[in-house]
């Protein structure tokens, strides 16, 4: 394999959101077996009505053939946008008022995903760098979004899901609340019972990345049927961010 030859740029055109969508089914569709009303089997695009009213940051190997060089992709939703949508897509889930309220600038993170292929070398810095210089752009203030533990087995996911509840709680200000008949409590093991290094071990990498930077979970997690997931809320306040932090974030290192 070459070594990949990376853009990273915003979609510029329905072309562009189509190869998204298309790597967002390879992940979410075929290696997740995830569904939705909006998802296109048959063109094998996996999409929803928020595509439409946001932005979306796309990752390009331009060594691979045209049509197929989207390798990483992030959408992203602004405070503006989300109302032209009708809200966020975490509100499904989570109630978002204590973030909505804050009176400062919110950008929404979603349908994060990188190519099997990249994954374990620099892809997922790229899109990080992508996503600092949006950040920076816009005056982006709080950055959320929902992040997922593959599978719905509380049993199993009950150590991962206790250490961010014991560890890494949003601030009272902050902490958004799972919400509806599939919200579940995420502090299911004591602390005192609970081994650290074990549950941190099991909690994705890409969760593990926001927490480096500072980033906190809300309370209570989220059960998604349809993608088969089981789903935390990430805060992340550019405030309470360390200069040390603000750094690596400008640098695109989680």
């Amino acid at each position: 394999m070459l070594q990949p030859n990376f853009k990273i740029s915003l979609a510029c055109d329905d072309a562009d959101l189509r190869e998204a969508q298309r790597l967002r089914f390879d992940v979410f569709v075929d290696e997740l077996g995830g569904d939705g009303p909006l998802v296109d089997h048959h063109a094998r695009l996996e999409r929803d009505a928020f595509d439409p009213h946001a932005d979306h940051l796309i990752l390009r190997d331009l060594n691979r053939p045209p049509g197929a060089q989207v390798v990483g992709a992030y959408r992203l939703l602004r405070g503006d946008a989300a109302e032209r949508a009708g809200g966020f897509y975490s509100a499904r889930e989570f109630d978002l008022a204590r973030l909505q309220h804050s009176g400062r600038s919110l950008l929404e993170l979603g349908r994060s995903c990188v190519h099997s292929d990249y994954r374990g070398g620099t892809a997922m810095l790229e899109l990080w760098s992508g996503l600092a210089d949006y950040v920076t752009r816009h005056g982006i203030e709080l950055l959320f979004g929902v992040a997922s533990f593959h599978g719905t087995d509380l049993d199993a996911l009950a150590p991962p899901l206790s250490i961010l509840h014991h560890r890494h709680l949003a601030p009272p200000d902050l902490r958004v609340r799972a919400a509806g008949p599939q919200a579940v409590a995420m502090d299911r093991v004591p602390v005192e019972t609970l081994d650290r290094v074990a549950a941190m071990r099991a909690v994705p990498s890409l969760i593990k990345s926001y927490l480096r930077l500072g980033g906190f979970v809300g309370q209570g997690a989220w059960v998604d049927q349809a993608f088969r997931t089981t789903d935390v809320c990430l805060i992340l306040d550019t405030a309470r961010m360390s200069a040390g932090r603000t750094d690596r974030i400008a640098r695109g290192r989680g």
